[in-house]
């Protein structure tokens, strides 16, 4: 046998190739994770401002509710006090 014609040994004779094929896969693999990541967390942020901001404007309506109740029960009030004072008005005078 003849040793001359055979490449030295190195690290990477030493890792089958199919191991440092995987060790690549496994690269790709973070890397399209890492990147799902990101943007699962950009969207996560965008619907936190989102909520924030249909918070703030529900909170907005229901004071506005709030208000067109006072005002409502205010015009309620005001037409029946309006109501018995023309009914007072044009009630007949009690005859003597």
């Amino acid at each position: 046998m003849c040793y001359g014609q055979q490449p030295p040994f190195s690290r990477e004779s030493l890792v089958p190739p199919r191991a440092a094929a995987l060790a690549t896969d496994n690269v790709a693999v973070v890397e399209s994770l890492r990147g799902r990541l990101a943007e699962t967390e950009a969207r996560l942020v965008r619907a936190r401002a989102r909520e924030a901001e249909l918070s703030r404007r529900l909170e907005e309506m229901k004071r506005f509710v709030s208000v067109m109740e006072i005002l409502e029960n205010y015009l309620k009030r005001r037409f029946l006090e309006q109501q018995q004072l023309v009914v007072r008005l044009f009630a007949p005078l009690p005859r003597k």
